[in-house]
């Protein structure tokens, strides 16, 4: 394998330098306006003129020279655009020499009467205007039925990951638009890998303002890295859209249908689809809603001020389901079925954007691990089989209205829901051993849950723009509800062999009810002051009310008995206020801001066996804290940024951390609360430059960071004779985080060979508590990576990667147990366009995990290939056969070091299967151009 892989990278070596031979020449000259004088910044392309594909491209020097080198001796389509003035083009054929100089090329002013016509007839490839990169895709061809994200692998400077994550001049982009428009919420991935790449006419790349700075109307300097896909007219003419169908061995499935139909004010899009291949079509963020968390994920939270402060409300749940233990990526073995809708309609005055989603997931997951476990002069080891049979379903409705009411005026009203519901079984078999191989303890666990819960998220944002520039009111207020309740049975039969009077059995019934709602609002006032001066005041205020009703049974003779030590009722009230205060200067694309709040936070709670108890126990806690903020953001033109910033955050304990109540779930891991847990505070300082050269599409990017944790809420462990493990918070200082990230892009050759490649440093420390005994665990770890696109024709793509991630740990209370995690990972992903039409496809990855401390080494050959042909009047259909997982390797595989142990897992998941399938593509109707006569 090894001898593959050196073969491989050295075939690309050869490829990426062929071409450097004699023979070759430089183009030059000089682009100016009819007066003589020099444009500088003007976008220059060489295309080849049988097709118009792009060759090379650069930008005017200050001058407006330019000058294109190792040019291969043929024909070329020089074409020059200019904000402002007519796009130049010309043929031209190289002379003997080593030189061919094209002159001075004189651009003409644009009339206004022609624009229409220029913009239709006279597009390049790509253009660049200040910060905003403009793609034509028709210069960059994909194959027949490709989607936006193989459109986007192929333009100069971007790069789509394996989960489809996308990055635009090395940095992660934030939002993909649909002609301006929001495409099932702001999730990029659903727009990239669901429209068609035909469909696009442009792909515009630029940096968006934050939410805060379009509502407060002051540029805060900061950025989201943003991509709006401009669609053709012919799609906004008809509808568009694709269906799949496809049968494989092992009874595999899988189908999809999407519809789109948009025009100027209105786009409507509906997709579904369903499988047992594991392709879920979203992202795996909805873990959190497979678990029954009680969390938010949404924008536009309207919590006006700088970033920072407590964290008013929070992710913890109230853990009433049992969750799956998931592999490296690897799912285990799922079925899924999604399907929904997305509606927009855009005037001047009036912004829609609502969607609905909704996706399920039959997922049965079998997990094998092992995890040795650092004690202060010992260690033991415990293993776990388990396997968890799952189903959750997930209703999304969204809802955002824009409306201005007038020049001075604007409100917005969003309202996100999620409503839950599921099941879990989960049955497990533990074992723990003491001095290598002698058996302690054993447990039998058999449990299983119910849930169903239902969050809605309310906000209503109100802005006004004063007459005098730069002055600027804003309110929100927001009402959000986060109800769920479920009931579980937990079944465990544990064994102690060192003291059989320790043996025991559960036999339990949990029915939990828990309600969560919360009021907030948000002031600001900006009043701009000595011309580039801006001085915020913000207020901030939340009320949130929790109750939850614990109610465990234990189960005798089919009959339920109350458990008065698990079964808890409690009541809690956060109040929470911040006032604080920024002044911020503006000025030439320097932006600093310097600011300090002051924030109370009062808890008020009670619980006690249940909501009639005589004897309830009461917390009344207040925590002040005063918070400053540095921000420096610097636009130092040419698409050079600096930025740094200095914060201290606040965040209060969970409720299920300050609840002495004892979760029991696992027999041999008991976790409790603790009511005198105070905030952690943490300090911290980001700083970073960014670069990007249109000319050359170079970015850079780097950034150093450092945090130190103050009252860091960690999870102490007490491990007793019998090997049971109790979990409490409490809380510890010293804490601290630092290390620094390099990324470097660049072509080898433009639009023909790109690689980019990085770097990342980080030294952890984390102290926590093993009984009693503070255990300081440092974690140095070390990131390397490269990636090369090979993208020489329309006949041949391939995108190869190589990462290497180097983990050293060391433990203070038990340094022989030191050890160092080594995870590689190799790919490759090759297209090939044969004759008639037929295309051929094959993705590979290498991964390698290695930790010599344990005797760990192991190798994962995935290889994943696929042949497809072209059928049908108008390319309108596709015949595909796809082997997956050729050498049947494909297990979850994953080995983390942290804290006090060592832990390998493996999860069973989908392997090697064979799938035939059935694409038809349904396009828009044909529209022809209305050309003026001039």
């Amino acid at each position: 394998m090894k001898k593959i892989l050196l073969l491989l990278f050295s075939s690309l070596i050869c490829l990426a330098s062929y071409g450097q031979n004699t023979g070759r020449f430089t183009m030059k000259g000089i682009v100016a306006d009819t007066a003589g004088a020099g444009l500088p910044e003007a976008t220059v392309m060489l295309l080849l003129p049988k097709d118009s594909s792009l060759v090379n491209f650069g930008r005017t020097a200050k001058d407006g020279s330019f000058e294109f080198k190792n040019l291969r001796r043929i024909s070329y389509l020089l074409k020059v655009s200019y904000v402002g003035y007519l796009p130049y083009q010309q043929n031209v054929t190289p002379n003997d020499g080593d030189v061919t100089n094209v002159g001075k090329l004189d651009m003409k002013f644009l009339n206004q009467d022609l624009y229409e016509v220029v913009i239709k007839t006279a597009r390049a490839p790509l253009s660049i205007r200040g910060d905003t990169v403009e793609y034509d895709p028709r210069a960059f061809k994909v194959p027949p039925g490709s989607t936006v994200e193989d459109l986007i692998r192929k333009l100069p400077g971007m790069q789509v990951d394996a989960d489809g994550n996308i990055k635009a001049q090395g940095e992660e982009v934030k939002r993909v638009t649909v002609d301006g428009k929001r495409f099932f919420g702001d999730d990029p991935k659903m727009a990239t890998k669901n429209l068609p790449a035909e469909a696009i006419n442009k792909v515009q790349v630029f940096n968006g303002k934050t939410e805060q700075s379009k509502v407060t109307g002051v540029d805060d300097g900061k950025r989201e890295k943003t991509v709006n896909l401009e669609l053709k007219d012919s799609h906004k003419k008809g509808g568009f859209g694709k269906a799949v169908a496809g049968v494989g061995t092992d009874s595999r499935v899988e189908g999809k249908v999407s519809y789109n139909r948009f025009d100027d004010k209105q786009q409507f899009a509906v997709l579904g689809f369903g499988n047992n291949t594991n392709q879920s079509g979203i992202a795996r963020n909805d873990y959190q809603d497979f678990k029954g968390s009680q969390s938010f994920n949404w924008g536009d939270d309207g919590d006006f001020g700088f970033s920072g402060g407590i964290r008013y409300f929070g992710g913890e749940g109230d853990g009433i389901t049992i969750s799956p233990s998931y592999g490296s990526g690897s799912p285990g073995f799922t079925k899924n079925w999604a399907g929904g809708a997305n509606y927009n309609y855009d005037t001047k005055k009036t912004k829609v954007s609502s969607s609905y989603f909704y996706n399920s997931t039959d997922a049965i997951t079998d997990v094998m691990s092992s995890r040795d476990n650092f004690l202060n002069n010992s260690t033991f080891k415990s293993t776990d089989k388990n396997i968890t049979k799952a189903f959750s379903g997930n209703h999304r409705p969204s809802f955002r209205l824009e409306k201005v009411l007038d020049s001075l005026n604007t409100i917005i009203l969003i309202s996100n829901s999620r409503i839950n519901n599921g099941d879990s079984d989960y049955d497990s078999f533990q074992q723990y051993f003491r001095g290598g191989d002698t058996l302690s303890n054993r447990s039998t666990i058999d449990n299983s849950s119910l849930y169903n819960s239902f969050a809605m998220s309310n906000l209503l944002l109100y802005r006004h723009k004063f007459k005098k520039k730069g002055r600027n009111f804003a309110a929100s207020v927001g009402y959000n509800i986060n109800n769920s309740d479920g009931s579980s049975h937990l079944n465990s039969i544990n064994e102690f062999f060192l003291d059989p009077s320790k043996n025991s059995s559960i036999n339990q019934q949990n029915e939990t009810e828990s309600k969560r709602n919360q009021f907030k609002g948000s002031l600001s006032f900006i009043e701009p002051f000595a011309k580039k001066f801006y001085w915020e005041t913000f207020y901030n205020f939340s009320l949130r009310k929790d109750e939850v009703d614990r109610n465990v049974f234990d189960v005798k003779d089919n009959d339920l008995l109350g458990n008065d030590f698990l079964t808890r009722y409690y009541t809690n009230d956060f109040t929470y206020n911040r006032l604080g205060s920024s002044v911020r200067y503006s000025n030439k694309g320097l932006n600093i801001s310097l600011g300090l709040a002051a924030q109370q936070f009062d808890l008020k709670g009670k619980f006690g066996k249940d909501q009639t108890s005589t004897n309830f126990s009461y917390v009344d806690r207040s925590f002040f804290k005063v918070t400053p903020n540095v921000t420096l953001n610097y636009d130092l033109k040419q698409n050079r940024y600096l930025f740094m910033e200095y914060g201290l955050s606040v965040q209060e304990p969970t409720i299920a951390d300050l609840q002495p109540v004892v979760d029991n779930s696992n027999p041999l891991n008991i976790v409790e609360g603790n009511p005198d847990l105070i905030p952690q505070s943490n300090h911290h300082v980001f700083a970073g430059y960014n670069m990007f050269n249109p000319a050359s599409f170079t970015n850079l990017y780097v950034n150093v960071n450092y945090s130190y944790n103050v009252d860091q809420i960690v999870y102490n462990k007490t491990i007793d004779e019998n090997l049971i493990t109790t979990t409490k918070p409490m809380n510890i200082s010293g804490g601290k985080n630092y290390g620094t990230y390099v990324y470097l892009g660049f072509p080898l050759k433009k639009t023909k060979v790109s690689m980019n490649v990085n770097a990342g440093i980080n030294f952890r420390d984390n102290p926590i508590y093993i009984n009693n005994v503070i255990n300081k665990t440092k974690t140095d770890a070390y990131n390397f990576g490269a990636r090369l696109d090979i993208t020489p024709s329309d006949f041949f793509t391939l995108y190869t990667n190589a990462n290497w991630n180097i983990a050293d740990t060391r433990y203070s209370i038990n340094t022989n147990q030191n050890q160092k995690v080594i995870n590689s990972t190799y790919g490759a992903d090759m297209n090939i366009k044969m004759p008639k039409e037929i295309y051929f496809n094959a993705r590979f990855n290498y991964n390698s995990y290695v930790n010599n401390q344990f005797g760990f080494d192991q190798k994962q050959p995935i290889l994943n290939l696929s042949v497809y042909k072209i059928v049908l009047k108008n390319k309108r259909g596709e015949v595909r056969l796809t082997a997956n997982d050729v050498f049947k390797k494909n297990l979850g595989i994953s080995q983390s070091a942290t804290s006090n142990y060592y832990m390998e897992t493996r999860t069973r998941t989908l392997s090697r299967y064979f799938m035939l399938s059935f694409t038809y593509n349904m396009r828009g109707m044909s529209a022809s151009v209305k050309r003026s006569n001039y």
